[in-house]
């Protein structure tokens, strides 16, 4: 039993939160397509949840990658998803209103009962208590995993359903001023594309269409491979159990490539007490890619270091050159972008080495 420090004046005199295992509070439901229906195939997006995984696969027809659709779960509404093996703070889908698609067979699927309001258990999802929860209750070697009969032993708190309701609409409302923030970002990220589109050269091209007025007579771009003015190096391994928030060398391990950084690296996210001897040391201008990943357009991403002394994690590709970094990480993630993807390899976990770096781009 437990009370929140922070109560709505109208609950204070509530009583005490009832503690639950989620197994007390929700229900696994494994519904299998077994006649191979063509229900539209769904993904999870860990920002987004459900999202249609055409949508994850830059347009590819789901139908057509080979996939056994008898074995795919079919989903209806208000139910939870996850991939036992990507667990974490916001990466619970929830389907709310979509109904009759279907997902892969990794994904762990439930329902709740009518002890607990959906939107509440969803937030509870997003809270740090969960996440470490988690990682309390995850098993395996190399990868970990969560699977129901671990996770359905994790705790919750319950407040009475009215309780629940207020916090859940409260949270929610604060979703939607998100959403809507978001919303507003998107819109610039969209000028900023339709920009760095003009501001580089088309394929085929030496002079971009838009030009600032002080360089509208300095003649044609040139055009060189990354290998004729680069050297390429690769980052040296720096593990998840490695990361400490008071250790005294920033690192940036690849993963973060993809969830914190952009097109400049000027701050960083992470520390690691390991000997400077056992890894590898960025330099300013230094401009990473990650060498694997989940898609092939995923791996296509260029971040410029703008920082001396930082740790780079393995499974991330360093190109140093004397040109602009931040100009290089631009180009890259831009014109270059889809060029990039076509020549990474592999399928469920993709490949980018610098080989093919230096001498295709």
């Amino acid at each position: 039993m437990s009370v929140p420090k922070l109560r709505f004046p109208e609950f204070r005199d509530a009583g005490e939160w009832e503690e639950k295992n989620l197994g007390d509070v929700t229900y696994k439901t494994d519904k299998r397509n077994k006649e191979g229906k063509k229900y539209p195939i769904y993904s999870i997006n860990n920002k987004v949840g459900f999202v249609p995984q055409a949508e994850q696969f830059e347009g590819v027809d789901s139908n057509k990658r080979g996939y056994d659709i008898t074995l795919y779960k079919i989903i209806n509404k208000r139910t939870f998803a996850y991939n036992p093996a990507r667990i974490n703070v916001g990466s619970i889908g929830y389907s709310e209103d979509l109904d009759d698609i279907i997902v892969s067979s990794l994904y762990v699927c439930f329902k709740s009962t009518d002890v607990v309001i959906d939107k509440y258990l969803k937030h509870f999802f997003d809270t740090e208590i969960f996440n470490q929860s988690v990682n309390n209750n995850v098993e395996g070697g190399i990868r970990n995993y969560l699977f129901y009969e671990n996770f359905s032993t994790i705790k919750v708190s319950l407040p009475t359903l009215p309780e629940q309701q207020k916090i859940a609409d409260c949270l929610s409302s604060i979703d939607d001023r998100i959403t809507l923030e978001a919303q507003k970002l998107d819109t610039l990220k969209a000028h900023k594309k339709g920009l760095m589109q003009q501001l580089f050269p088309a394929e085929g091209e030496t002079l971009p269409k838009l030009r600032f007025p002080e360089f509208w007579d300095a003649g044609e771009w040139e055009e060189k491979k990354l290998g004729e003015i680069a050297s390429f190096y690769k980052g040296k391994g720096i593990s998840k159990s490695d990361i400490n928030d008071d250790g005294v060398l920033p690192c940036v391990r690849y993963g973060e490539l993809y969830t914190h950084y952009q097109e400049t690296i000027n701050s960083i996210v992470s520390r690691t007490n390991l000997a400077i001897s056992d890894l590898f040391i960025g330099s300013n201008n230094d401009v990473l890619m990650p060498s694997s990943g989940e898609t092939k357009l995923d791996i296509a991403t260029a971040s410029c270091l703008l920082l001396d002394g930082v740790a780079l994690g393995g499974d991330i590709n360093v190109i140093r050159c004397n040109q602009n970094g931040v100009f290089m990480s631009y180009y890259l993630n831009s014109h270059k972008k889809f060029e990039i993807a076509k020549i990474a390899q592999g399928d469920t976990v993709v490949h980018l080495y610098s080989s093919q770096l230096k001498q295709k781009c």
